[in-house]
């Protein structure tokens, strides 16, 4: 099995790899303090573990800048952090300050930087996965239109009925029907 460090050892320089080595080293002393302390001394490894996240969180960022990544980018980190957020709570609302702070970003701060990683707005991709959802619950279950769309988020069987039509050009309805005719 092949660890991070047996691929730094192929991908660094030598004082790269240097510098690779003492962080790793300082993270792990960190970790093992955090470890040593959790049942004595709930302060102290929070502390280590606070300290070895911030550095972890800053070499991450760091890295990524020299991989042409454009400064104030959302990492891949808080990506899928924010992606896995948004799909855990599509049944309730979802404030973009809510998801910002998921991604440690200000509001503004996150939204610009969403929209550059993902392409669209943090609102539009909530409604698309919403709809995305109310089409697996469409397939999956037999449940009525009002409790799917209460299930992932939208106001009303309205509300969802308005942003399906918009985005598929049917009703959900007869998104659905078509669906049963086609199996069967």
């Amino acid at each position: 099995m092949t660890t991070a460090a047996d691929h730094a050892d192929d991908t660094l320089s030598p004082t790269n790899q240097q510098q690779f080595v003492h962080l790793a080293n300082n993270l792990f002393e960190l970790l093992q303090t955090a470890k040593r302390e959790l049942d004595r001394d709930h302060a102290a490894a929070k502390a280590s573990l606070a300290t070895a996240s911030s550095i972890l969180q800053s070499e991450i960022e760091r890295h990524s800048h020299t991989q042409g990544a454009r400064p104030g980018a959302l990492a891949a980190w808080q990506i899928a952090r924010v992606q896995a957020f948004i799909d855990e709570n599509l049944h309730r609302t979802i404030r973009v300050k809510d998801v910002g702070a998921v991604a440690q970003r200000s509001a503004s701060h996150f939204s610009r930087s969403f929209k550059q990683v993902i392409g669209e707005s943090p609102h539009a991709y909530v409604v698309r996965r919403r709809l995305e959802r109310a089409c697996q619950l469409m397939i999956t279950s037999s449940a009525s239109l009002r409790e799917i769309a209460q299930s992932v988020g939208f106001s009303d069987q309205a509300h969802l009925c308005r942003l399906f039509r918009q985005a598929f050009g049917q009703s959900p309805a007869s998104w659905r029907r078509d669906l049963e005719n086609r199996r069967g």
